[in-house]
């Protein structure tokens, strides 16, 4: 047996395996594996659909939230949530605690004004006090990384951002404690690192955050697009 301490994809439960296994070359009594028929088909849409609304239903997601289903990873979020929101007053705050959340406000600072809140460290090891934070009232939302894998840095509260909407990238601890998705506006998580095959990114976002896309913002990574859609505006990758 292996037991994976790796800080990229997540071992997936033996049980799971064993049904897309079996299933591999034919998806129920379609005749067809997944992976050969049509994103816009029936039998496709209805796995599409469910598993969406099992995403809703585990992790409690409020009416006023959708629940998307993106490709791109955590990198293409980084630009995806810049180019979502940060058009909203011009700026955004970083909260940044490691690597993924310095790559983050890196990619965010092509679109907008980053407003780091900590100084930035030769290496962290822990979370800042938030009394050191500098944080912008005018900030079109504040973003931080729950978990930082590379340095093991990971958050035991959430930051309280006095009514600016905060983003949160989860992709390494999603599902795995009960979340409030209430004090968020946008969680996202590549679901590669917890919670299935790499292809995927979950991204659930406040209803009221949705049509702030800049004009420059691709198809594929429009919010209100892919909302839209219901997240088969594209060929999404089906064996998910």
């Amino acid at each position: 047996m292996v037991i994976n301490f790796g800080a990229g994809p997540a071992k997936l439960p033996r049980e799971v395996l064993l049904e897309v296994q079996k299933e591999l070359v034919e998806y129920g009594s379609s005749g067809m594996s997944v992976m050969e028929m049509s994103h816009r088909g029936a039998t496709y849409v209805k796995l599409h659909n469910d598993t969406i609304e099992l995403a809703r239903e585990l992790l409690k997601v409020p009416d006023n939230y959708k629940v998307l289903l993106m490709q791109g990873g955590g990198t293409g979020l980084f630009a995806a949530v810049a180019m979502n929101l940060i058009g909203r007053t011009g700026s955004a705050d970083y909260l940044v605690t490691g690597s993924w959340s310095s790559k983050a406000a890196k990619e965010a600072a092509k679109y907008g004004k980053v407003n780091q809140v900590v100084p930035k460290a030769a290496k962290c090891t822990c979370v800042p006090d938030p009394k050191t934070w500098k944080l912008d009232a005018n900030a079109s939302y504040l973003y931080y990384c729950d978990n930082e894998t590379i340095e093991g840095v990971e958050f035991d509260f959430v930051p309280e951002t006095n009514g600016v909407p905060l983003v949160v990238d989860m992709s390494s601890n999603m599902m795995s404690r009960p979340v409030d998705i209430k004090k968020f506006g946008v969680i996202f998580a590549c679901a590669q690192k917890n919670i299935g095959p790499s292809g995927i990114t979950l991204v659930i976002v406040r209803e009221d955050l949705i049509g702030h896309q800049m004009p420059i913002t691709p198809t594929i990574l429009d919010f209100s697009i892919v909302a839209k859609d219901n997240s088969i505006n594209n060929t999404p990758p089906t064996l998910m």
